[in-house]
């Protein structure tokens, strides 16, 4: 390891060079450098379902939804529409970071001009971190990061 953290971009940026897939290796063992230090946020509680935010330093990476019928993580894309309790959704999403695994793949989106890179428990991909197009930074979810500071989780 290189820096006490691997590095987080603070800012957009475009490029427009070729894909390679070496950059995309790159994000992948860039998010297996970082996994050991994502922790789990205070539980965000919606009308239907409760998100836990994964934290990297200070910034939130991506949110994980929590099931409170199993209380385990629900997985990507798939919020639990149950009557929300956030009882246990913090330990619930600490332990399963602590058994997650960085799957061996990303994608690119476009839009963003970043690598997600899939973060699995259990054969649940519960989480994506994104990371820049050269692989060497982690890219927080800036709205979901907003969102954590305005309410103290």
């Amino acid at each position: 390891m290189n820096a006490p953290f691997p590095p987080i971009r603070r800012g957009p940026l475009r490029e427009s060079r070729a894909l390679k897939p070496e950059d995309a290796q790159k994000a992948i063992e860039l998010v297996k450098e970082a996994l050991p230090l994502f922790r789990a946020g205070k539980p965000i509680i919606h009308p239907d379902h409760v998100d836990v935010p994964v934290l990297y330093l200070d910034f939130a990476i991506d949110r994980v939804h929590y099931d409170p019928r199993t209380g385990n993580p629900s997985p990507k894309g798939a919020p639990p529409h149950t009557e929300p309790s956030p009882e246990g959704a913090r330990e619930s999403v600490e332990n399963a970071l602590k058994e997650a695994r960085v799957l061996d793949g990303a994608e690119f989106r476009e839009p963003e001009d970043c690598w997600v890179v899939p973060v699995a428990w259990r054969g649940f991909i519960i989480l994506h971190a994104r990371v820049s197009r050269d692989g060497k930074e982690l890219i927080p979810d800036y709205h979901l990061t907003e969102e954590v500071r305005r309410h103290g989780l």
